[in-house]
């Protein structure tokens, strides 16, 4: 899909938070989470030894979900006439390893500012599809995945980030990582609606994590999850890097947030504490 169709179908599709669950039982989710968990411990082990960087590096080459460059780096300041090396960045926010705050899929949501502290330290699931993604570059993580690590590892934990592991982070660096076809519409993995949906409905998870370029698999052309998971309050990371290093249960994720006013998101530098 074109970035300008992307575009056209997001404001065809914009909707207040009021609005989408005015009615509906889901009214209470809309609340900020932080504000309803009770307290807990900001790390899930006692004494982590390793902090694991989950964050590309940003250049001008990182793929984007349209094909086009979206960061652009230019000296300002060089140490050789000026004492000093200082650069501009210029910069869509939605690329590189990033957050999705809810207000880039709401009218009313909340600015990447706007997320509290407390929802940037969170327990991490980590849901294995390598093997159904490297058979299947359309593959999507489902309510049977999430099924599956729960039998093997508990119950979500409250204020848990669910990242999808689909080992398409090896690509990053190569066409493989948007993966577009002659028509234009991109193929990678990315979680299915009904697999949010039970997260919304049967857990206390604040936010979503990929090592892909979105949310939704690449071929969606609704944006169901982006749709259904940030207007409820919740929020996504995209991008992410080395979920292969960390185990299914037990670390925490740090996500370090910028905090623009107004923000429907931006680049975020993202680690674990294992």
């Amino acid at each position: 899909m074109c970035h300008h169709c992307v575009m056209e179908t997001v404001k065809s599709r914009m909707l207040s938070r009021r609005e989408l669950f005015i009615g509906s039982a889901a009214v209470a989710g809309v609340a900020t989470l932080a504000a309803t968990l009770a307290p807990r411990p900001l790390f899930a082990q006692a004494a982590p030894t390793r902090a694991i960087d989950l964050t590309h590096e940003i250049h001008p080459g990182f793929p984007t979900f349209d094909g086009q460059q979206q960061f652009f780096l230019e000296p300002k300041y060089e140490i050789a006439s000026d004492g000093y090396n200082l650069n501009y960045w210029r910069l869509e926010e939605h690329m590189g390893t990033h957050i999705d705050a809810p207000l880039h899929f709401s009218e009313d949501g909340r600015s990447v500012a706007e997320l509290e502290a407390s929802e940037l330290v969170c327990p991490l699931v980590v849901v294995d599809i390598r093997e159904k993604a490297d058979g299947n570059a359309d593959a999507q993580l489902t309510p049977d995945d999430l099924g599956a690590w729960i039998s093997a590892n508990g119950d979500i934990p409250d204020g848990a980030c669910v990242a999808m592991l689909s080992g398409w982070g090896r690509h990053v660096d190569g066409d493989m990582f948007r993966n577009a076809d002659e028509a234009g519409a991109m193929h990678f993995p990315g979680f299915h609606v009904e697999a949010t949906n039970m997260l919304l409905e049967q857990t206390r998870t604040v936010a979503i994590a990929v090592d892909t370029l979105s949310l939704d698999h690449g071929q969606s052309a609704d944006f169901a999850v982006h749709y259904s998971w940030l207007p409820a309050g919740r929020y996504g990371i995209e991008c992410v890097a080395n979920l292969e290093e960390l185990p299914a249960s037990g670390a925490t994720i740090i996500v370090g947030a910028p905090k623009v006013r107004g923000g429907t998101g931006g680049p975020a530098r993202v680690f674990a504490m294992v």
